[in-house]
């Protein structure tokens, strides 16, 4: 009896240790991408076109290598393609979802954010437009990069108070606050401040201090990945969870906006960054 009871034990060990080891090793490699425009957080490398950068793309490598897998950062096409590649299963991952309602059908979010975006209202130097809440933009033009991705309150929001055009691309929406077009802008902290100075502008615009809106961008996990499984989702909590408290984002987010700034010395016209 003591043999079997020894045994049993044994047997038992061992399932649970291959059961772990399995649920370790079920996934090596994953394939993500995300949206190729949308620097300092993740854009196309111009050494290799195929791949992506970024803050996103490094501090994702980061957390998969302290699991021991392998991640490669893939352009996938532009945004709603990207998408397409990962909602289908033939990629892995989003690197850099927003958090919607209608991705909750396809994708499965890791929590926490990877990192968060923060919006600004960016107006000229010498503006008498005072702002401190959204009310105090009732009533004068503005604009926002149609490829900005503002939460969805903040969208629904804007559409019901604020005057606000969409050009292609920031580039042309800061243009526009120079040219006098418009009377502020609603773009990203980091993203805005760069494509000013590339342009030229970055003595004739000033932002607010505080973001009015401040979307996160998400890994998320296709449902048909063959990777989406718990052990994977829950480590990856883990690790992010961990990445947020560490304040090792800002030190990879400086890291990248000098890389971003340091590729930007082809004609202006060509710049179409968001």
């Amino acid at each position: 009896m003591r043999c079997f009871i020894a045994k049993s034990l044994l047997l038992a060990s061992l399932t649970a240790f291959a059961g772990q080891s399995l649920a370790a090793g079920k996934c090596e490699r994953l394939v993500a991408t995300g949206s190729p425009d949308a620097p300092p957080y993740l854009w196309r490398d111009p050494q290799h076109p195929t791949r992506l950068i970024g803050v996103s793309a490094d501090l994702l490598t980061r957390v998969a290598a302290e699991l021991g897998i392998q991640v490669e950062l893939l352009y996938g096409g532009k945004r709603s393609q990207a998408l397409e590649e990962v909602n289908s299963g033939r990629m892995d991952l989003l690197i850099d979802a927003p958090l919607t309602v209608a991705g909750l059908d396809t994708l499965d979010y890791v929590h926490p954010a990877l990192v968060q975006n923060d919006y600004l209202v960016w107006t000229r130097k010498g503006s008498s437009l005072n702002f401190r809440s959204l009310a105090d933009l009732h009533g004068y033009p503005g604009a926002m990069s149609a490829k900005s991705r503002p939460t969805h309150a903040f969208e629904l929001l804007a559409n019901e108070r604020l005057q606000l055009t969409r050009p292609d691309n920031l580039t042309q929406t800061l243009q526009q606050l120079l040219l006098g077009k418009v009377d502020y802008v609603i773009a990203g902290r980091y993203s805005a401040g760069v494509v000013a100075r590339t342009l030229g502008m970055g003595n004739d615009l000033q932002a607010s201090e505080q973001p009015v809106d401040r979307p996160g961008l998400y890994v998320a996990l296709s449902h048909d990945s063959a990777c989406n499984e718990p052990w994977l989702r829950g480590q990856l909590a883990k690790k992010m969870t961990e990445l947020a408290a560490s304040g090792l984002a800002q030190e990879v987010l400086q890291r990248n906006l000098d890389r971003w700034q340091a590729e930007q010395v082809r004609p202006v016209g060509d710049i179409k960054k968001q």
